[in-house]
């Protein structure tokens, strides 16, 4: 069975850092893409940024203060933040586009999220 299981979150004072790693487990046939979005109460789940095989793509919003690294087809994924702010408090939840399976169709995996706090 595929998971994704995420680590790295927590409590920091603005300004500060925090980096987020994702690891899939289980078997996979191929991963095309790892991502990070985040949701904030009462908010809709955002893209933060996404990594495929040569490229990283980012939201606006943290352009120039977070770094997404790794490799989809090893199966993993990073995110450095920097100069946190008030803002990014969310909750963080990796996703991953992948085929279990030659045959099965490219879907969707999400992890269980995890809580970063930025405190004014």
């Amino acid at each position: 069975q595929v998971q994704l299981v995420e680590s790295g979150g927590g409590l920091v004072e603005t300004g500060g850092s925090l980096r987020l790693s994702c690891v899939v487990s289980g078997s996979t046939f191929r991963v095309d893409t790892m991502a990070w979005y985040r949701q904030a109460p009462g908010k809709p789940r955002e893209l933060v940024g996404m990594l495929t095989d040569g490229s990283k793509n980012y939201a606006e919003s943290v352009k120039g203060r977070c770094t997404i690294s790794g490799d989809p087809a090893k199966t993993t994924a990073y995110l450095q933040m920097n100069s946190l702010k008030p803002e990014d408090t969310a909750i963080y939840y990796c996703g991953a586009t992948l085929k279990v399976t030659r045959a099965s169709p490219l879907t969707m995996y999400w992890g269980q999220g995890t809580q970063v706090t930025a405190s004014s």
